[in-house]
């Protein structure tokens, strides 16, 4: 069963442009193949460029544990060198709705 799937990622590195562009592409690799959308925001502050990715949909993961497993085994060097933070928060979906006694 897919699981609603929360990530927010921060990438930092010093300015030399197109940040927002490559973490975009980054992602795109990433999660190819999974039903996530994100939204990036951009901003230059004292000569770095800060990028945080909103990412959201639905996955595959049951756990933040499975999230975190996923991402170490497919990402690409440089989300290892600009990643400077991330928070997560995996729903997976519950079978029933529990009011009528079944699972």
């Amino acid at each position: 069963m897919n699981s609603e799937t929360y990530l927010d990622f921060c990438f930092i590195r010093k300015s030399i442009g197109n940040f927002s562009e490559e973490v975009d592409q980054m992602l795109s690799k990433l999660f190819e193949g999974v039903r996530l959308n994100w939204y990036l925001d951009e901003k230059i502050e004292e000569d770095m460029e800060i990028v945080v990715a909103e990412v959201k949909g639905m996955s595959k993961w049951q756990s933040e544990e499975e999230t975190i497993a996923f991402i170490e085994e497919h990402a690409e060097e440089k989300f290892w060198d600009t990643l400077q933070g991330y928070k997560m928060f995996i729903y997976p979906a519950k079978r029933g709705c529990g009011s009528c006694g079944t699972h």
